[in-house]
């Protein structure tokens, strides 16, 4: 029987154009520095992707049962997952008192007490990113000012993607405008379970232009994709398309973020980095509510793709009340004992 491995403290330490591609969009290749600037589409290797669904689920089950990280190496795994987090609150009743919260408790996503007693009052524990509706999008800027962490807002007709195309890049110009510096765009389903390849890497490739300078995660929808297979050519291609992170799910479908669908997009990120040398982030959404499932997606990063997508430049995980349960995690850590949730509220 294989052993359970113990992870270390993780506090510590363009190519030719294919004759199928026009050059138009062969030259719709973006170049900024430390990004993805996107790749000609190359539809042979679209078409030849395939994945053999029974082995990725023998992999993803390894994962919560083979690997662990105990005692303090867990507490510090946790606080990790924190500065991978988006915090995130997309509800039909937002406020701007409740968004007003959610950015107060970026800034400080822990209680004092509990800092204080890990010890750990040097490393300005903070999120990754706050993520709104585009109607909070200034008042969460104003909010996060000075602190260093940037406003991601949703765009692109979320959750479904449906809007018409010239309304979908105007409402990712108004919320970078407005001071979204992330944004995370909906890619239309139906050109990925047609096949219809060029079609959707030219909407990718409208969204980045509109975007600019701000980091665009692509979220495919993972859960309405149908096969693993459709998961795979639209990871790609949304990374052809020059994404700076592919995301699972808007939290709205019937099945988001799962362990499978995250070691296909995982392997397709490596496959892209070891063929461009570009690196392109990861972040799993919706279902995502327990300290035990941010261990699992960590050790998931670590293993397929190395430390380096241990950071939040690299990796997020798009949560609300899972900063919640971290919490409590680490109270216990400290203190022996579990308190009740309210003592650790969100919105």
């Amino acid at each position: 029987m294989e052993t359970k491995r113990k992870y270390e403290h993780p506090m510590q330490t363009a190519g030719t154009v294919p004759p199928a591609v026009s050059p138009e969009r062969a030259l719709r290749v973006f170049t900024h520095p430390d990004r993805n600037p996107g790749e000609p589409l190359d539809l042979d290797l679209i078409r030849a992707l395939r994945v053999n669904r029974s082995a990725v689920e023998r992999r993803a089950a390894t994962i919560p049962t083979r690997r662990t990280v105990k005692k303090e190496w867990q507490a510090a795994w946790l606080l990790r997952a924190i500065t991978c987090m988006d915090l995130t609150t997309l509800q039909g009743d937002d406020t701007p008192t409740n968004v007003l919260r959610l950015c107060a408790k970026g800034r400080h996503p822990v209680r004092r007490d509990i800092v204080e007693a890990l010890g750990v009052e040097d490393l300005d524990i903070n999120v990754g990113a706050v993520c709104v509706y585009h109607a909070f999008v200034p008042l969460a800027a104003e909010a996060l000012a000075d602190s260093g962490i940037p406003v991601a807002a949703v765009s692109t007709g979320f959750p479904a993607g449906l809007s018409p195309l010239p309304q979908r890049i105007e409402e990712i110009t108004a919320s970078v405008a407005a001071g979204a510096r992330e944004i995370d765009v909906v890619i239309t389903r139906a050109l990925a379970l047609a096949g219809r390849w060029e079609a959707l890497y030219d909407e990718v490739q409208a969204f980045r232009e509109a975007c600019g300078t701000a980091h665009m995660k692509v979220i495919l929808g993972t859960g309405d994709l149908a096969t693993l297979g459709n998961v795979a050519r639209a990871s790609q291609v949304a990374m052809m398309a020059g994404a700076d992170f592919i995301k699972t799910s808007t939290g709205k479908e019937g099945v988001n973020a799962t362990l499978p669908v995250g070691v296909v997009m995982a392997r397709q990120i490596r496959d892209y980095h070891e063929r461009t040398g570009h690196a392109v982030g990861f972040k799993p959404a919706g279902g995502i509510r327990k300290a035990k499932q941010a261990l699992d997606w960590l050790i998931l990063m670590k293993e397929e793709l190395g430390d380096r997508w241990l950071r939040a430049d690299l990796f997020r995980i798009g949560a609300s009340s899972l900063l919640t349960d971290i919490e409590r995690q680490l109270e216990y850590f400290v203190t022996g004992r579990y308190s009740a949730a309210h003592r650790h509220p969100m919105v």
